[in-house]
Order: structure tokens, then C-alpha cells, then sequence
């Protein structure tokens, strides 16, 4: 006859192995006649699934709260009491639905705010550029549009030069997947920049009707 301790250990190890909480698994085991079944209770702990994916977590708390409440400041220095709640300095600001609900590039373009480029220098001036680059996208889906004036306007050359970005055609491999695993435009995005569940506004340039038609003519449900 079969142990059933042993059954049970051998099933809570596969569970925790596959990142989940022990037993983890819902269901009924068959058993010999006369015995009663092995019921396996579903993992009440939270799943290891997409703990990768930012995008999938909820926020813990609600946006611009005050900041003894926010988790970032301490609730027990007294002159945390004293800031300015951010719904309020923010009450002005373009809205969006992401983050702390602020459309920070309109609130730049207005001239509601003016970051400093360097710590030492708050009259100097950043180096902007106007440069967009389209990048061709499989299937039809849009193409992304990554326009340069937008994150010059924020960032030095540096921040993504040549580390996280080759300035040369063709030298570097984006994927959604690799975003999502926050690398290149994940390592902003998501993190201190609108998230990329809000997809288009990276793929913004649709595709042209000759696109779509060479793309069909390619399906393999189109020739059948």
C-alpha cells in the first residue's frame, strides 16, 4: 500500500519547486478502496507567478497621498507633517491615468516645471535633440515611434548611451519580453516612466495600406 505522508511530501516538493506554496494544488487524489481520498487544499499565499512583470502588481497605495502615509517618508519625524501633500503641488498638472496620475512631458512642454540639467548650475541648459526614429514592428502591428526631444529634455546622452542603448542601426535587439524583464526600455518604463501596458504610445505609427496588404498575402490564412 502506498504511504500517504510519502505522497504528500513528494507532491509538496514538486509545488515548491515550481515556485508555488505547499500543497498548492487543488483537487482530489484516487485512493485505495476503504481509505479515505487525500484532499489537497488550494495555496492561499500569493502566487509566484509574474512576480517578474511590475506591470501585473498593484500599487500600494493609492497616488499622491499624503506623505506619512506614502511607505517613502517616515511617519515619525515630525516634520514629515510639514511637506506638501503631492495632490496638491500636482493639482495643476496635465493628468494621466498612470502612476501619480501626472503627464510629466505636457507639464515639461508647458512650462510648469523646469528640471535642473546640472546640480552645481540651475541656469544651464540641456542639450536637446530632435531626432525620432521609427522602428519597423513584425505583423501589423504599429510601429514604434522613439522620439529623442521628449527624453533629451529629461536625460543626458549618457543615461543611455552607450550602456543600455548602441547608437548604430540595426545593433540592438528589443523584444517585448526583455522589457517586461525590465531591460532597455523597461529600465525606465514601468519604474519612473508610464508604463508599457499603455501600448499606444510607442506604437503610434500605424501600418500603411500596402503593409497590410503584403502582410495578408503572406498569411497562411489568407491562402486558404
Amino acid at each position: 500500500m502506498t504511504d500517504r505522508a510519502s505522497i504528500i511530501a513528494v507532491l509538496s516538493a514538486l509545488v515548491i519547486a515550481a515556485g508555488g506554496a505547499a500543497p498548492g494544488i487543488a483537487g482530489q487524489m484516487p485512493q485505495p478502496a476503504g481509505e479515505a481520498p487525500i484532499i489537497l487544499a488550494q495555496a492561499t499565499g500569493p502566487s509566484a507567478a509574474n512576480t517578474f512583470n511590475r506591470l501585473m502588481k498593484r500599487p500600494s497605495s493609492e497616488p499622491n497621498i499624503q506623505p506619512s502615509k506614502d511607505g517613502i517618508h517616515d511617519p515619525a519625524n515630525p516634520g514629515t507633517d510639514l511637506l506638501q501633500w503631492p495632490s496638491e503641488a500636482f493639482a495643476d498638472f496635465p493628468k494621466t491615468n498612470d502612476g501619480n496620475r501626472v503627464d510629466w512631458v505636457k507639464t515639461l512642454s508647458a512650462g510648469l516645471i523646469r528640471p535642473w540639467t546640472e546640480l552645481d548650475d540651475p541656469e544651464a541648459e540641456p542639450f536637446v535633440m530632435d531626432l525620432t526614429i521609427v522602428r519597423q514592428v513584425k505583423g501589423s502591428m504599429p510601429n514604434v515611434v522613439y522620439p529623442h526631444l521628449q527624453h533629451t529634455e529629461w536625460l543626458d546622452c549618457t543615461n543611455c548611451h552607450d550602456e543600455i542603448f548602441i547608437p548604430e542601426k540595426g545593433a540592438n535587439q528589443i523584444s517585448m519580453a526583455g522589457i517586461l524583464l525590465g531591460q532597455k526600455c523597461g529600465i525606465c518604463h514601468g519604474k519612473v516612466a508610464f508604463p508599457i501596458s499603455d501600448c499606444r504610445r510607442c506604437h503610434s505609427q500605424p501600418k500603411t495600406a500596402e503593409e497590410l496588404r503584403r502582410l495578408s498575402e503572406k498569411s497562411s490564412w489568407a491562402k486558404r
